[in-house]
């Protein structure tokens, strides 16, 4: 069957897959029409994709020059950050006050299996990339409870820097214990349907990684 995906999605798709397996490296320039030739699709959609991927934050453009992977600043943090707690505190909120529902409670059950997951990480491994995978899809199932895909298009846009800033959280000593109390604690209000606390405990979940990352760029 022909491909019909359209080229700017396979520049992108192709791009975002070096760039999540490490293939390239911070503070070198890379060029625009390489990556067209290596990929054998002409500059315009790589273009488009490297305009993309600048927006969601994987890499900066530098004029005539190419460009080169995005290094965090505190305003990316603090950006980050914001567009979670206004998504995720509407979401954990809607959730709980509809806690007795079938569909809550089959979230309830797909949440409580990554946490399990995470909690056997941290009891053996300790893998901070396999915890975060799981963790993302905690947030990922919150978000898509909501049934809203303006919602789901921008968390998924930031979804690159939040996985970044969650690694080096994560490289905190004890954040990874932290990270499975604040999960329960979620689940745990949401299950009960606590109106009352849902919305504080899912922002506490918010600031504590928020302030190791800005103390890590700072």
């Amino acid at each position: 069957m022909q491909n019909t995906k359209p080229l700017q999605q396979t520049a992108y798709d192709y791009i975002q897959a070096l760039i999540l397996d490490d293939q390239f490296q911070y503070d070198q320039i890379y060029s625009e029409t390489k990556l067209s030739k290596e990929i054998g699709i002409s500059r315009t959609p790589v273009r488009d994709a490297l305009l993309r991927l600048a927006q969601e934050k994987y890499i900066d453009i530098i004029p005539s020059k190419g460009f080169c992977l995005h290094q965090l600043t505190p305003q990316d943090i603090i950006e980050t950050f914001q567009v979670r707690s206004a998504i995720e505190g509407y979401c954990t909120y809607q959730i709980t006050q509809n806690y007795s529902s079938d569909k809550a409670r089959l979230l309830f059950d797909k949440l409580g299996g990554y946490l399990q997951l995470q909690k056997e990480i941290a009891e053996n491994s300790g893998d901070i990339n396999q915890f975060v995978d799981y963790d993302n899809q905690f947030h990922i199932e919150t978000v898509a409870y909501a049934g809203n895909s303006a919602f789901d298009q921008l968390f998924a846009s930031f979804i690159y820097q939040i996985k970044r800033l969650a690694i080096l959280s994560l490289k905190h000593e004890g954040r990874m214990e932290a990270t499975i109390k604040e999960h329960e604690a979620m689940l745990n209000a949401m299950k009960s349907g606590d109106l009352a606390n849902i919305y504080d405990i899912t922002m506490l979940h918010m600031e504590n990684p928020k302030i190791l990352n800005l103390e890590d760029v700072l």
